[in-house]
């Protein structure tokens, strides 16, 4: 496939920069509604209990499945996969009632085949939970670290405030979608922080190699021409980036393509968020308080 070139490309992304900063408020406002409302669909690994996945002898309705089990324990959730196992997973973890759902569904169904069974204790998903959010809260205050020390303090505030916008938003479509999140969630979004990290670094890098022009073209123009300068590449990037993702969400089966949409959702938006948000948040910072050193 050929690489995309965009030198002789001149999108004016700076007059749009309203309408995407609003577009991404709707969006972010969106998305905490999702989480206020619906919440995440935590896996077992969060949330604590067991997670039972049973291979059938012949292929089974899932609603089937959910009306026999319905009498047995309460909040149990099942799951259908497409090699023909279904995932039940229920908040007791307790061998009695494992053995009884099997017991039940090899009753109604006939043979049943014990895949995988996860077992995680409440106080230990409680605390996988806080430690994913600290992993991400030092990781974030680590790059606005790095980007005040390496370009300037409002470029540091603008990558942060990106990757913030990028997160926010997997999880509205998380939520949105009911995907499981689980541990290789977390560690999909410190992926798609550092992807979208570097891209928009090497933006506000050329933001900074251009800054000697700003009295002559003026903010918007200068940040305007540093995003078409990069655009190339940018594009190159999660191009090259997108299509094992797309073959991985298509072809990797349940558990790979659940990771998948992650790294699909994260490229897409960490795209977005370093042409449009990340400059645009120094533009308008600039137009409202200019900083000339």
């Amino acid at each position: 496939m050929a690489a995309f070139d965009a030198s002789k490309i001149n999108i004016p992304f700076m007059k749009y920069r309203k309408f995407a900063m609003f577009f991404s408020a709707a969006l972010i406002a969106l998305s905490l509604v999702l989480l206020a409302v619906k919440g995440l669909n935590y896996s077992v690994d969060f949330s604590g209990g067991v997670s039972l996945q049973l291979k059938f002898a012949s292929p089974v309705d899932i609603g089937a499945v959910r009306e026999v089990i319905g009498g047995v324990g309460h909040g149990q959730e099942t799951q259908a996969f497409e090699d023909g196992s279904i995932r039940i997973r229920y908040p007791e973890s307790d061998d009695a009632l494992q053995e009884q759902i099997v017991r039940i569904l090899r009753d109604k169904f006939g043979e049943v085949t014990i895949q995988q069974i996860d077992k995680v204790g409440p106080a230990v998903g409680e605390e996988l939970r806080r430690q994913a959010g600290i992993a991400i809260f030092l990781a974030i205050v680590a790059i606005l670290i790095y980007m005040a020390f390496r370009f300037r303090f409002r470029f540091g505030v603008a990558a942060v405030m990106a990757l913030v916008h990028d997160s926010l938003l997997m999880l509205g479509a998380y939520s949105l979608t009911g995907r499981e999140v689980s541990t290789s969630f977390i560690a999909a979004v410190l992926t798609v922080i550092g992807y979208s990290l570097n891209d928009t670094i090497v933006i506000l890098d050329r933001v900074r190699e251009n800054w000697g022009q700003i009295h002559r073209t003026g903010v918007l123009d200068l940040i305007n021409n540093s995003v078409n300068q990069t655009l190339s590449r940018t594009i190159n990037t999660a191009l090259t980036t997108l299509l094992p993702v797309l073959a991985m969400f298509f072809l990797g089966g349940e558990v790979i393509s659940n990771l998948a949409f992650a790294f699909l959702v994260g490229i897409v938006v960490g795209t977005y968020s370093s042409i449009f948000i990340a400059s645009s948040i120094v533009a308008e910072w600039y137009l409202r308080k200019p900083e000339r050193k």
